[in-house]
């Protein structure tokens, strides 16, 4: 289940917000320019299916979000047991960073955390499966897809220069808890 935990970005330890609703999740992130939403597929495809088959099942939610945040192109990540080098590419997401485009994240399976740094407070929030996050361009962040990661997520890009990651140097993500599994 989707989860929103709000925290001071100076105290990991005090918890101001706790909350598995997704309306009260939505307007939490929706307060500070992030979007949060959940979709259903128009149709049911196999875990494994082809790219085309997962884009064609949630065409109309891709066309609308391309359309609203004038993205050009959208792919689907995948990393799962298959996935060579899976500890390095988690550590490359667990540095605070920012990127000059939106990050746009659309969960089909699996889950992992946004750790987003805004108004002196970190909004750890827990996708999964149904999950849209849109984090503007220049919020700081950090992602955890946690130590086996099985994850499918379709991107959309501006450019694919823009989601380069412009890493901020702060060890901050380092103070707060780190996604292990869904129940965080």
């Amino acid at each position: 289940m989707s989860r929103l935990t709000l925290y001071r970005d100076d105290n990991p330890h005090e918890i101001l917000i706790d909350t598995q609703d997704g309306a009260e999740i939505a307007k939490a992130l929706n307060a500070v320019g992030v979007v949060f939403e959940r979709w259903s597929a128009s149709a049911t495809f196999a875990k494994d299916a082809p790219d085309s088959d997962v884009l064609a099942a949630y065409a109309g939610d891709i066309d609308r979000i391309k359309a609203q945040g004038g993205y050009q192109t959208v792919d689907i990540l995948r990393c799962n047991a298959e996935t060579p080098n899976k500890p390095a590419i988690r550590a490359k997401f667990l540095d605070e960073h920012t990127h000059s485009e939106d990050e746009v994240r659309f969960f089909v399976e699996g889950a992992g955390v946004f750790y987003l740094r805004l108004d002196g407070k970190v909004y750890m929030t827990l996708c999964e499966r149904e999950d849209l996050i849109s984090v503007p361009a220049g919020t700081s962040h950090w992602f955890d897809m946690g130590p086996e990661p099985d994850i499918a997520a379709i991107r959309f890009f501006n450019t694919v220069e823009g989601w380069v990651p412009n890493y901020t140097g702060s060890d901050i993500a380092a103070t707060f808890p780190k996604f292990e599994s869904s129940s965080v």
